[in-house]
Formats: structure tokens, sequence, C-alpha cells
């Protein structure tokens, strides 16, 4: 028997009903609200009564899609747009959050990966192919913060943070060069590293070592604490990952610790943010379907609630006027959810 749009969609809704997720396929879903959508949405999962964060009538929405990879979203307030990467198309894509309205705001960005601002307003980017850092000036030119260490030519710079004195930290693990895809071939003559560029002498040092692939990277809210998530780590199944967490003593990273161990066959993680509270809202996908999307973790490392998606999430970031919209990037889309938290590291 032939279902039609309408009878799937209804079963969408008594599956929600029932407290059930749904499947969706990605590559049918519309703009808005996804298909099947009843208040509270079911697709926020709470799994501890910490996790507070839950809107009876906020949604998951998808804003925007046709992409082939996204990756390393920034929102800036002060102009009302969100900014991400789409790796494989070599662009930086703008979403205007006033009437949705999408459009290329660099080609070719030269393989673009993690994006922020910094905190005078300016985007700070990290580019594969050039293998570089960089920051968009007012004017539109482009200042290249750093490509080479000790001499030697970074490896595929992947994601970025920039802390409250200027500083500039970032990942430079190898994938993003291993191939023509989202970079090229490349061989590499430094280890995966995160690096400190300095905002007063500009000298670059590195704060941390030791990892498979070092990703995505977030300060604490008050900045004593460093995550990094480590998207290299072998296992029994192979490629993993897990969260490490370090204290910041000033210029250096001390007390290397994990915050969540290797997420295993379920899933891999990619970025991460902070809230308000202190809680780490990281990406998961690339295992489980059932598992895409996002968790939020507790100070403590408890999981404590997840965000459902229909494909692998690999980045994320607080935005909108308030601070208090999660956009996530999907494969191909973007997604957004209302929270009652607010970001942490968002100007």
């Amino acid at each position: 028997m032939e279902l039609s749009r309408r009878t799937i969609l209804q079963g969408g809704i008594a599956l929600a009903a029932a407290g059930v997720v749904s499947p969706l396929k990605a590559d049918e879903l519309p703009l808005g609200p996804l298909p099947g959508t009843r208040y509270p949405d079911p697709r926020i999962e709470v799994l501890d009564r910490r996790f507070k964060y839950k809107i009876g009538n906020a949604a998951i929405e998808r804003v925007a899609t046709g992409f082939r990879w996204c990756e390393g979203p920034a929102y800036f307030r002060d102009g009302g747009y969100l900014l991400w990467s789409d790796i494989p198309n070599n662009r930086i894509m703008r979403w205007s959050e006033d009437d949705g309205h999408v459009s290329v705001f660099r080609y070719p960005s030269n393989n673009s990966n993690g994006n922020t601002r910094d905190r005078e307003g300016r985007l700070i980017t990290c580019e594969h192919d050039s293998r570089r850092v960089t920051r968009t000036e007012f004017d539109g030119s482009i200042t290249v913060l750093m490509d080479r260490f000790e001499g030697k030519p970074l490896n595929a710079p992947n994601d970025v943070v920039v802390s409250s004195d200027g500083a500039v930290w970032f990942t430079d693990p190898f994938f993003g060069n291993q191939g023509n895809y989202e970079g090229h071939r490349v061989q590499f003559e430094l280890p995966p590293q995160v690096y400190r560029l300095d905002p007063g002498t500009g000298r670059a040092t590195v704060v941390a070592t030791g990892f498979g692939g070092p990703d995505g990277i977030a300060f604490s809210p008050d900045e004593k604490k460093l995550y990094i998530l480590d998207t290299g780590v072998m296992s029994a199944i192979g490629r993993d990952s897990n969260i490490r967490v370090f204290d910041v003593n000033g210029q250096r990273l001390v007390n290397d610790r994990v915050f969540v161990p290797n997420f295993g066959a379920a899933a891999r993680t990619d970025g991460a943010r902070t809230d308000v509270d202190g809680n780490v809202w990281c990406t998961a996908g690339n295992g489980d379907p059932r598992e895409d999307g996002v968790r939020c973790y507790a100070p403590s490392g408890d999981l404590i609630g997840k965000i459902h998606l229909p494909e692998t999430c690999a980045n994320l970031c607080f935005g909108g006027r308030k601070k208090n919209r999660l956009f996530m990037c999907g494969s191909t889309s973007i997604y957004a959810l209302y929270l009652d938290t607010v970001g942490a590291a968002v100007p």
C-alpha cells in the first residue's frame, strides 16, 4: 500500500504523542518545525532534573538546507545573522534571522571550518586548504593571524575560541587535509596540537598535545577550564572520540583529564559550547542514527539531556538576540532551538 504524505505525518504525530521520536529523512524535511512536531517536543530528551532548559512550546526548527557539510557556526548579534562553513563547497554561508534569507558570505573560503568572533566583533576563521587562521577586518580585508609554527606549516586548523584577553586558541588536527574533499592532501610536519596566539606579541605557543585529533574547543563561563574534543581517539571500534578538560593557568593549560570518556559505537562528538551555568553542549553523530544530535553534560560530567536531530551534528553555537537560541550544524542543514538558558561565550 502506498502511503500518502498526510498519512506519514499523521503517523509521526501519533508517535510523538506516544512519547516516541519518529524517524525522519533529512532530504524530505521542509523548513520550519520538523514534521510531527508536538509541544513539548519529544525530540528534546530530559535525562536528569538538572536539565531544566526545555521550553514547553519551543520546538526544533530547520532554518536552512542544501549544503554538503555544515561546520563552524558563529552568531553576530549586532548584525542579527549566523555564519557557518559549508566545507566541501568551499564557502561560508550567511543566514539572516529577521527574514530567514540565506546567502553566500565568502567564496572561495579556502575550505574554512571553525569560526568565531573576537572581542571586537571581527570574524576569526580556521581554513583547511590554506592551512591558516585568519581575521576578517571591518572593511572586509583578511589578516593572516597564523599559518606556521617554528617555520613549519600548520596541518588543518579546525576550531577556534577567543578568550576575554583577546588570545586566540585553536585546534590543529590532520583531518581536513588528508584528502581533496575538504582541503588537499599534504605531508604533515607538525603533530596534532592546540595553540594559543598571544594578542599582544603575536607569538604562538603549544598549550596541549597528545591528541589523536584535537577538534572542538570551548571555555567554561569563567574561563577557568578549557574543554577540548578529541575525535581521533583510537579504540577497539576504530576512530572514537572523547572530551578532555584542562584547568587554565594564565597562558598555560594544566591538570589534563577526561571529562567524558570514549563515546563508543553510538556516536562521535565534534563541536562544543557552554552555557552560563557551566553545562557543556556537544554534538553527536557518525554512529547510531538514534544518537544524532546534541548532548548536554552538567559541569560534573553527568549526561543530563539530549536533542535528537535527523542528521549527524558536527558543531553548534548559541545565538539570537537574547543569546538563548541554539544553532546546530546538521550534515546538510542548520537547525535551531530556543532554550531556557543563555550561551556563555557570545559577545
